[in-house]
């Protein structure tokens, strides 16, 4: 079996014979696709930089109360600059997307906005403060818009560039605000815990005055004196009693008047009467009845003139050992009156002694307490002090804040669409299909148009070809129908352009598109 093969003297008979399938194609999208790139509104794009400087003063003399990574701030900003309430305040400012608010609700309206915007940072490789090592960190950012306007472009992207700015400057400020309220805050309750504690440490020392830890040795030293003052003390009474039986003995060996003997009971009454007075009131009974009885025996012995009134007895001796006898007895009380004070003083403190363990276990906790608030309260101090400082700090921005390093410019170019690759694209396009278009044509057509082919069909040889025989009437035949297609395409044409300035764009605005676009397109 024989193999067709196609010259280039058949596709050239090819592409004459098949030229309107391919002319046609060709035209009809490569127009398309001209119109359709100078149809497309231009699209422009004005970008803003900004840089993530570091604090001014060493963090080696203050310290920033805001912790948190600037990336991580920076999100949390740019989501709050992108939302829906800040971007309707644009939206409205400035009057955007007009047309698309008319048919469209304004979330889609908002959320194309949001496509508009572009947000994009700038890294760098750093060595991280906080753990010493090499890390990813954004030394910057850039906020760009899009829009078919170049200088409500240049303005809306200028007007999120001041956003950011703001919003950092009042984030950190109140971050930093926060801080030092909360630590100011935490230092008053740690200081009202401090009056209250000294409060019952005060309430505690004064219901324990004699038992707190620092006077037990004091207690101790004190008990041991007075062990020593009871010793002295019985020593001295014993001394006294071997005396105060020696008096008596003495005294009952010497009568006072050995004349009487009611004299002599008189004495003795008045002896009785002086050791009870030592001893008792003068309103105790004994000391009543022996007055009584010195009064009855007085008057008895007045009534026989054997006494005198006083009823003094008449002998030195024994009155000498009588005062002696007194004296001592007198002694004798004072010494035990001491022994009793002694008694009660060492009971006390005894019980001081006792209770000073308790006291000082509750005081100890009490003091403990009040040492960790006190530690407590000093930390909180210094930590309030380094927070109104660092607060300082972000006032006078002086801390880690963003500078605008290129501010948004005048878009003088558009970004879309490249006309260009749109125009090369349809003729690409336009090409491919025309010679698609005449390549399905010819192979679906069945007909001859060669010697060569016909002797291929029918495997004879060819004698002879007639060519092909044009008459008048054949060439006006053809020239009619060339001005019938002629009048097609023009009319077509027309009514192309009417419906394209009636139901699309007017030409008028379209022509100075086309004018503008043209020259923006040269360089």
């Amino acid at each position: 079996m024989e193999q067709n093969n196609v010259g280039i003297s058949d596709m050239l008979a090819i592409v004459k014979r098949r030229k309107w399938y391919v002319v046609a194609p060709f035209l009809a999208i490569f127009l398309l696709a001209t119109v359709t790139a100078f149809l497309i509104p231009p699209k422009y794009r004005s970008t803003s930089t900004i840089l993530i400087e570091d604090q001014e003063i060493p963090k080696e003399y203050v310290s920033a109360n805001v912790t948190s990574y600037a990336d991580q701030r920076l999100q949390s900003i740019n989501q709050k600059i992108i939302g829906t309430t800040r971007l309707l305040e644009i939206i409205n400012r400035f009057n955007l997307y007009a047309d698309i608010k008319k048919k469209k609700p304004i979330e889609e309206v908002v959320a194309k906005m949001r496509k508009d915007i572009k947000f994009s940072t700038i890294n760098a490789d750093v060595k991280d403060p906080r753990s010493g090592q090499a890390a990813q960190a954004t030394i910057a950012f850039s906020v760009s818009y899009d829009g078919t306007n170049p200088a409500v472009v240049q303005q809306i992207t200028n007007e999120l560039s001041s956003l950011y700015l703001s919003e950092n400057l009042q984030v950190r400020q109140k971050q930093s605000t926060g801080t030092a309220h909360f630590m100011e805050d935490e230092m008053k309750s740690v200081q009202t815990e401090l009056a209250v504690i000294d409060s019952r440490i005060a309430a505690y020392k004064q219901r324990n005055l004699n038992t707190l830890p620092e006077l037990n040795q004091l207690n101790l030293q004190t008990l041991d004196s007075l062990d020593r003052d009871v010793r002295q003390a019985n020593e001295q009474l014993r001394s006294l009693r071997e005396k105060e039986s020696y008096l008596q003995s003495e005294l009952s060996a010497i009568p006072t008047d050995s004349a009487n003997q009611d004299k002599t009971r008189l004495s003795e009454l008045r002896v009785r009467l002086v050791d009870l007075k030592s001893r008792l009131s003068d309103k105790h009974p004994d000391v009543i009845k022996a007055k009584s009885e010195i009064s009855e025996l007085t008057k008895q012995l007045r009534g026989t003139n054997r006494e005198t009134p006083e009823g003094k007895p008449d002998n030195p001796s024994y009155l000498n050992l009588q005062s002696q006898l007194a004296s001592n007895r007198s002694d004798i009380a004072s010494v035990k009156r001491q022994l009793d004070d002694y008694s009660l003083k060492r009971e006390s403190f005894r019980k001081r002694i006792e209770a000073s363990p308790r006291v000082e276990e509750g005081y100890k906790a009490m003091i403990s307490e009040r040492n960790s608030l006190q530690m407590k309260n000093d930390d909180l101090s210094r930590k309030f002090m380094e927070a109104r400082v660092a607060n300082g700090l972000e006032k006078e921005q002086l801390g880690e804040r963003f500078t605008l390093i290129d501010a948004a410019r005048l878009p003088e170019k558009p970004i879309s669409p490249n006309i260009p690759a749109i125009i090369l694209i349809g003729l690409v396009l336009g090409i491919g299909s025309g010679c698609g278009a005449a390549a399905l044509k010819e192979t679906s057509d069945g007909s001859v148009y060669s010697i060569e082919e016909l002797a291929r069909a029918t495997r004879f040889p060819v004698l002879g070809a007639i060519p092909e025989i044009k008459t008048e009437l054949d060439l006006a035949t053809s020239r009619k129908r060339k001005r019938l297609i002629f009048l097609g395409v023009f009319i077509s044409f027309l009514v192309f352009v009417a419906l394209f300035h009636f139901l699309i764009m007017d030409l008028d605005v379209f022509w100075a598109k086309l004018m503008r676009k043209m020259g923006t397109a040269t360089p």
